[in-house]
């Protein structure tokens, strides 16, 4: 029986916290910033939490489930 692979782009995207929450980092903040306000790319700095239907999914994904 072959061995259940992780899904490779998720687990380089996703991290699980201690508490279980699946934490990501904000998208838009790679290049041109110079047209960004400064509080849009501040609330970006901030790990994003994946919640609602999409958490199954991304559990599903890094094999969690």
């Amino acid at each position: 029986m072959p061995k259940v692979k992780t899904n490779s782009s998720a687990k380089k995207r996703f991290k699980v916290t201690g508490t279980g929450e699946i934490t990501f980092q904000k998208a838009f903040k790679r290049h041109i910033l110079t047209k960004k306000s400064t509080k849009r790319k501040r609330n970006m700095r901030k790990d994003g939490k994946v919640t609602g239907a999409n958490r199954d999914f991304v559990m599903r994904l890094l094999r969690m489930k």
